[in-house]
């Protein structure tokens, strides 16, 4: 393998699919400069702006029917949280850009209050990815990517919906760039009344009504052929009343706002490349107990991040990689007992790549962080990657992670525990690639364990706390089956995915709760000229919402029905209609907060 084959595999921070030329050219900036490196040794589920569109209630939605990530919803539009693999919303990492956003509070991310539009890219690792990015990708990580082109004049579009309960979504984005500078800007508004009912309990969502409004905006622009500096921000509002079960219980609402901004400085030379970022993210977030009473708790949360990410070829075999990131995360909270807390947290990882042939490769990496008053363990992973033949490939990951305590863990009033101990996660998965013909099949299994998992439990005193107790073990399959062809006018794209987790708390031997133990998905997609029809569903098993595995709490099995077509003219002109839940199932994700049932909405696109 020659030198310039693997500068573009591993310059790859810049988009560059051109092999065995004399000079890689520069297409694309995405921000997360490591994506692309991950993805020569994991596999990683890239969601289109097509399936954007057709689950565009929220990120939750979106992820629930296009990925294998697991979704508990307390109702459409609620508080939401992801899992992988069996493990919980504080074990998989939202990543921005390349920057870990979960909260400073919580440790996770609540799905419904990150938004849904104006990312160029979204991708799904499974996984750990705790060396590359950061505390809590023990499960896996969602990454949410901006990307700036060059030399591509002015484009705009802009899309619109109306559906069922008095939804509302608008969507306009713009771009232009010449051949040294680049700038986007998109906006969103998403508003919706929510007051669905389902009559199988004869429930109404009432008080369920939400909106939120996004802006993003970056610039990027080449001082020389060699050095770039892009800057990149989102801005995020919005509004969530939470659901009450009777028309005279007291309404309550919870308001956020996010700020999310950074600047890099790339230098990229023949031999090697250079990133650094210096971002700057904040939460703020209010309760309120009454919809017409101040706010009855909230808080606000302020990240300040320097990180560096080096890239060197030894020779045309041999790459190293060097990362070094420094944060301080600053926590006020309002009536939860965090006045005003503060934590230094630096780390340094460094990865090395071995090209040994064409067609096998390896890389080992570790990871030290240094969190101000937590002891934290050295992090590091093994990937390997075989393309044995034209129909066969084969990838081992093994890797130890970790999660340290949120603030809430540590400072929250009452319950808060000092003395939390991070979480450990060492795991290892094997992923067997087949292609055949127009079919693709991955089935990956893999094996985790956990120890000091940070768990909130009652006490004698009469409130929850949080301790270091449980050990648990998760196993299982996730297996994901593609197909594409085309035939003159005539294109079908269908898939199709099958999950076993088994999640075991070790002290038990019980399934956790709210891990369902079978999953599937599946879709097909047939388009003819400016014809376009789809269909997606999915399945979930048997879900358990105690400890104890008690069938009567337990969350039926249920199957989803989406469906869709839509009508392109000109390139330019999309009008669509869609059917969500054609079944008119009941279902729900979360105890008592049942899902809508068929519902439907029409939306219109431009494209200039």
């Amino acid at each position: 393998m020659g030198i310039k084959r693997s500068l573009v595999l591993l310059f790859s921070s810049y988009g560059c699919l051109l092999l065995a030329q004399e000079k890689s050219i520069d297409t694309i900036y995405v921000f997360d400069n490591q994506m692309n490196r991950v993805k020569l040794f994991h596999p990683v589920n890239t969601i289109s702006a097509e399936e954007v569109d057709r689950n565009s209630t929220n990120l939750s939605e979106l992820l629930r029917f296009q990925s294998q990530v697991y979704i508990k919803e307390n109702g459409r539009g609620a508080v939401s949280s992801p899992a992988f693999r069996g493990t919980s919303a504080q074990q998989t990492a939202f990543v921005w850009n390349g920057i870990n956003i979960n909260s400073n509070f919580l440790g996770q991310g609540d799905i419904n209050n990150i938004p849904l539009f104006g990312y160029d890219q979204i991708g799904i690792k499974a996984g750990g990815g705790s060396v590359v990015y950061g505390s809590g990708a023990i499960g896996g990580s969602i990454h949410l990517n901006n990307i700036l082109d060059f030399n591509k004049g002015f484009h705009g579009s802009v899309f619109s919906e109306v559906a069922s309960f008095n939804t509302f979504n608008n969507f306009v984005k713009g771009s232009y760039s010449n051949e040294r500078f680049s700038f986007k800007a998109s906006g969103n508004y998403s508003v919706s009344q929510n007051d669905y009912e389902v009559s199988d309990l004869d429930y109404i969502n009432r008080n369920g009504n939400y909106y939120n409004t996004t802006f993003n905006v970056g610039a990027s622009y080449k001082i020389t052929d060699d050095h770039k500096i892009s800057w990149q921000s989102q801005f995020f509002d919005s509004s969530q009343h939470y659901p009450v079960f009777e028309e005279t219980a007291t309404k309550t609402k919870y308001k956020t706002q996010s700020i999310r901004s950074l600047i890099a400085w790339d230098w990229n030379a023949i031999k090697f490349s250079n990133a650094f970022k210096a971002a700057y993210t904040e939460e703020n977030f209010q309760y309120f107990g009454a919809l017409d009473l101040p706010k009855s708790s909230g808080g606000t949360g302020k990240n300040y991040i320097l990180k560096n990410d080096f890239n060197y070829f030894l020779n045309s075999k041999w790459n190293i990689n060097l990362i070094g990131e420094f944060q301080v995360n600053k926590g006020e909270g309002y009536k939860s007992g965090i006045s005003d807390v503060s934590r230094n947290v630096g780390s340094v990882s460094g990865l090395l790549r071995y090209f040994a042939t064409k067609n096998l490769r390896f890389e080992g990496g570790f990871k030290k962080d240094f969190v101000e008053n937590v002891t934290s363990p050295v992090m590091y992973s093994f990937s390997g990657k075989w393309n044995t033949s034209h129909w066969y490939n084969l990838g081992l990951n093994f890797s130890k992670n970790f999660r340290y305590p949120s603030f809430n863990d540590i400072y929250y009033e009452p319950g808060g525990n000092k003395d939390l101990r991070p979480e450990i996660s060492t795991q290892v998965d094997m992923n067997n690639e087949f292609k055949i013909g127009s079919f693709k099949l991955n089935v990956t299994p893999y094996y985790m364990n956990i120890t000091d998992l940070i768990v909130w439990l009652p006490t004698a005193n009469g409130y929850w706390q949080a301790f270091n107790v449980n050990k648990a073990e998760s196993y299982g399959l996730e297996s994901h089956l593609s197909f594409y062809q085309q035939f003159g006018k005539h294109r079908i794209k269908a898939n199709a995915g099958y999950y076993y987790a088994r999640s075991i708390d070790k002290e038990t031997q019980k399934q956790r709760p709210y891990i369902p133990m079978h999953r599937g998905m599946a879709g097909i997609d047939y388009e003819y000229g400016f014809f376009r029809f789809f269909a997606q569903g999915l399945i979930n098993g048997l879900t358990y919402t105690t400890s104890d595995e008690e069938r009567k709490t337990a969350i039926d099995p249920y199957f989803i029905l989406n469906a869709g077509m839509s009508a392109t003219i000109s390139k330019k002109y999309t009008l669509g209609f869609k059917v969500n839940n054609v079944t008119d199932t009941y279902y729900k994700t979360v105890s008592f907060y049942p899902l809508p049932k068929r519902n439907y909405s029409v939306y219109a696109a431009i494209n200039f």
